[in-house]
């Protein structure tokens, strides 16, 4: 048997996904914001479910998430955030406090029907430091997102999800084409909210090379 995990298929994943940006109140030092992913899936909304509850298939396309996953519990994700469910309604919803980097954001993730299959709504929101959105966007945590929702469709199809070398997938044309493009697409929904389109593009730019390792912003002509 080969148990060999094939690399992701990024073909049509970036079209595949619904991104919306919603900013709100600026101060001096934050601006609320919120960032919104959706895809529809092959599959129905009790399987979709428990691939985003499973510990055990989180770590296939996601990451290991130790803790007390039920309401008031804690989680922690392996080199990543961590927090308490603040709610859970099975097989519909689930809304986590997101602590990462001494901040506070919030995450709710929804799975409805959608025709033949099924679909997951997340979103990101919360007060993030006016600095790092001035200089990096919806995209920074944005292309994170898109990257955990393309390992979910690959788990769908293939039972796997991540890549077995993960880092060096990371650096192939392919992951950098995946990459690029998603940022493009936060840059269009952070002028669609409202951003001026040089200030978005700018921020766009550095979200690039911040996960492609690109020393200088990628050009969209």
């Amino acid at each position: 048997m080969n148990d060999q995990h094939p690399p992701p298929v990024t073909d049509g994943q970036v079209e595949a996904v619904r991104r919306t940006v919603r900013i709100g109140d600026r101060t001096s030092t934050s601006v609320n914001a919120a960032s919104t992913l959706s895809q529809t899936y092959p599959t129905d909304v009790d399987d979709l479910w428990q691939a985003c509850t499973s510990p055990e298939r989180l770590t296939r396309w996601f990451a290991p998430v130790t803790g007390d996953l039920q309401l008031g519990g804690r989680y922690q994700i392996e080199g990543n955030a961590g927090g308490e469910v603040r709610a859970c309604e099975p097989p519909k919803t689930f809304t986590l406090s997101w602590e990462f980097g001494g901040g506070a954001t919030e995450v709710v993730v929804r799975v409805e029907p959608d025709g033949d299959g099924a679909r997951l709504t997340l979103e990101h929101t919360g007060d993030v430091p006016l600095e790092f959105w001035d200089q990096f966007g919806p995209g920074a945590t944005g292309v994170g997102w898109d990257l955990a929702l393309l390992g979910l469709a690959g788990h769908l199809r293939t039972g796997h999800g991540k890549p077995e070398d993960e880092e060096a997938w990371t650096m192939s044309p392919e992951a950098q084409a995946f990459i690029i493009e998603c940022s493009r697409a936060w840059g269009d929904a952070d002028i669609d909210a409202g951003t001026p389109e040089a200030e978005a593009r700018a921020a766009q730019g550095r979200t690039t090379a911040f996960y492609t390792g690109v020393a200088e912003p990628v050009s969209n002509a």
